[in-house]
């Protein structure tokens, strides 16, 4: 195992890494991000690695439910800002909330994502 290969770097740090690589005014679901991260059944994994990085300089608010939804618990209070980080990127929202997954979402070129 070498720490040049990406896919041998522990899960978090993948997952990291890809979050860093979308965009602003970009978005990927849970599912893309553990895809792209090389785990592509790991999308509950992805919602634990982020759980810890709400005041980092990680962009977390980028990444969204397979509908386009804002999935982080209420409770959390952080619901509104992940949408007005989104916004301030001029990421848009439909009538339910939801962004448009077709017209925002993030396609990583393989040399996109360290």
């Amino acid at each position: 195992m070498t720490s040049a290969d990406p896919k041998q770097a522990p899960f978090a740090e993948r997952v990291l890494a890809t979050v860093r690589s979308i965009p602003p005014g970009r978005v990927a679901t849970y599912g893309e991000v553990a895809a792209v991260a090389g785990s592509p059944r790991a999308a509950r994994g992805v919602g634990a690695v982020l759980s810890g990085t709400f005041e980092s300089d990680i962009p977390w608010w980028r990444v969204l439910n397979r509908r386009g939804a804002l999935s982080i618990p209420a409770h959390l209070g952080l619901r509104t800002l992940q949408r007005t980080r989104l916004e301030a990127e001029g990421v848009g929202f439909d009538d339910d909330g939801r962004v448009r997954m077709d017209r925002y979402a993030w396609s990583p070129l393989p040399d996109e994502v360290d």
